[in-house]
């Protein structure tokens, strides 16, 4: 009887904490953002991008010069958040962060060719999230 009854129970302490987490991730800003029923993905205008990502869009339409070395490598989409397209298609670029000391986690993601790139896209979260950029 005890078996019968604890199985359920600890069933639905698997959800609640798996809720409880999602609810904190949205709160705290990190949920990720999947595409809405109809495939789209979220988006974000280009004037509400940082100051800093308008600066990196801006560079990537130029050609650059970029400030990292990483700059202007493929982005391999291994969270699988972004369209599949094959290997070599996206294009990574750092967000300056400010008083990071490293690269800190924003980036913008082009796919397509290097200077007029298909789309664009921000994330914020180091690839956990990405809003597609509107120009």
């Amino acid at each position: 009887m005890l078996k019968a009854v604890a199985a359920p129970l600890r069933k639905a302490g698997v959800l609640c904490v798996v809720g409880i987490a999602l609810v904190l991730g949205q709160v705290a800003g990190y949920a990720r953002e999947f595409p809405s029923p109809d495939g789209s993905m979220a988006s974000i205008a280009m004037a509400e991008l940082p100051l800093q990502g308008r600066s990196t869009y801006a560079l990537i339409q130029n050609g650059g010069p970029f400030p990292h070395d990483k700059d202007g490598t493929v982005f391999g989409n291994r969270e699988r958040i972004l369209p599949a397209r094959q290997r070599g298609y996206y294009r990574e670029y750092t967000v300056k962060t400010p008083s990071a000391r490293n690269r800190g986690a924003r980036r913008i993601v082009c796919g397509g060719k290097p200077r007029v790139p298909d789309a664009c896209y921000y994330t914020s979260d180091h690839y956990a999230s990405f809003r597609k950029i509107i120009e």
